[in-house]
């Protein structure tokens, strides 16, 4: 490659920083940071590095990768606050923010392939799917209008379809980076997962029978070292080789609906919670063949959540339920229930949790966050606030010793300036 060509590379490339957060949930997929010296406390008024106003609404998580952020959003139709307006004006943006200040440095609208769903329950909205970002690209997954690859630029690499249905929930699964390809859950639009070759867009490998899953998937190892993708749908979890897409086993879940909590793994092990009643939660060890459900099941929980996914430390797992207020802790290796603590005020959650700095975030969807120390005691030591009439959605990111909390209106980095 000539000179000129690698340096007009290296100059569109952000600078690398100590620690980035590349996906959703961060480098793992599994909502645990390394980051110190993170608030505990502040207000809409204090403890505020910078605020910025967003181009539209959106559930989508930030990403961040050397100097800059990325984040996705929506307009033109259907925004909270604003008349329906016409399907035809509906365009998802994706947004550039320098790390430091929140300063937008460019902006990136995307028109919508029609038809599109009228409305999306529960106020989710067309921009769920949290960008993944790499020295290279940033993927972004606008449901049945594709999956795009932008350059640090901004300008569009390229566009790969993965299906046309639609969904009153919408989507929400994110795209997932590894190696050469990025794979993407297009339950709603096909049933199907992609791999599609992070070059080119061109699919490498697919597997049909995706069934009522909002998960994004991640990947883990079994204690003997072998890579696995995990993907959790109607009734089992999979795991999938992630170069081929063959799959290795199966367990069933005996969880009868939809999936959409994230799997988190530690030590071989994977953690799946979700569902309403019956059983929500279970374990599963990595490294089977076939039907696993007699031999690698593990435990299974009967209360943990629906919407929101877990952490893991030292042997427990963090998570908050959606729709009762409370906070749960429970031992990884039996499922038992070490607390369930109502927490006042805290609100209806929908994100993901954050642990970071031996303290776990929860954000709840009026911009409540309650923190609570990461120990299998329970111990709230901060209850804050940054409403301001709209909803979080969003997942809580911990960089640079702040935290990025995204509302409908604002980019916020809660923090010292």
């Amino acid at each position: 490659m000539p000179h000129r060509t690698v340096l007009a590379c290296l100059l569109l490339a952000p600078p690398l920083f100590a620690a980035d957060w590349p996906q959703f949930r961060g480098p793992h997929g599994s909502g645990v940071s390394a980051e110190t010296g993170l608030p505990v406390t502040w207000s809409a008024n204090e403890g505020i590095a910078w605020k910025t106003k967003m181009p539209g609404p959106g559930a989508s998580s930030p990403v961040a990768f050397g100097d800059r952020i990325y984040l996705t959003c929506y307009s033109g139709y259907n925004v909270p606050r604003q008349p329906q307006g016409e399907p035809e004006n509906l365009q998802r943006h994706l947004v550039c923010l320098d790390r430091k200040t929140g300063e937008i440095k460019w902006d990136v609208p995307t028109k919508a392939k029609l038809p599109e769903q009228d409305s999306i329950r529960d106020s989710h909205g067309y921009a769920s799917s949290t960008p993944a970002v790499d020295a290279d690209r940033v993927y972004c997954f606008y449901g049945k209008s594709g999956v795009f690859a932008f350059g640090h630029d901004g300008k569009q690499q390229w566009r790969a379809d993965v299906g046309d249905r639609l969904n009153g929930w919408g989507t929400a699964a994110s795209p997932v980076p590894h190696g050469d390809v990025v794979i993407v859950n297009a339950s709603v639009e096909s049933d199907t997962l992609y791999a599609f070759d992070k070059k080119t867009g061109r699919p490498k490998w697919k597997v049909d029978g995706i069934k009522e899953s909002w998960s994004t998937p991640v990947i883990g190892k079994s204690k003997e070292g072998r890579e696995e993708l995990l993907v959790p749908i109607m009734g089992e979890i999979l795991g999938l080789n992630p170069a081929t897409g063959e799959r290795l086993w199966s367990c069933a879940t005996d969880i009868r609906w939809y999936m959409v909590p994230t799997i988190v793994v530690s030590d071989g092990v994977a953690y799946s919670l979700g569902g309403r009643s019956g059983v929500v939660g279970l374990a599963v060890r990595l490294g089977g063949s076939g039907n696993v459900t007699a031999t690698h099941r593990l435990w299974q929980l009967r209360r943990a959540t629906n919407v929101s996914s877990p952490v893991f430390r030292d042997g427990h797992l963090y998570w908050m339920n959606d729709a009762s207020e409370s906070a749960f802790c429970a031992e990884a290796e039996t499922g038992k229930v070490v607390y369930e603590e109502r927490v006042r005020r805290a609100g209806q959650v929908y994100a993901s949790a954050l642990l970071a700095d031996g303290k776990v975030y929860y954000l709840s969807r009026d911009g409540t966050v309650i923190v609570v120390a990461a120990k299998p005691r329970y111990e709230l030591l901060a209850t804050n606030s940054l409403r301001d009439g709209s909803l979080f959605h969003a997942s809580p990111v911990a960089l640079d010793g702040r935290l990025l909390l995204r509302s409908d209106l604002y980019l916020y980095c809660v923090g010292k300036k």
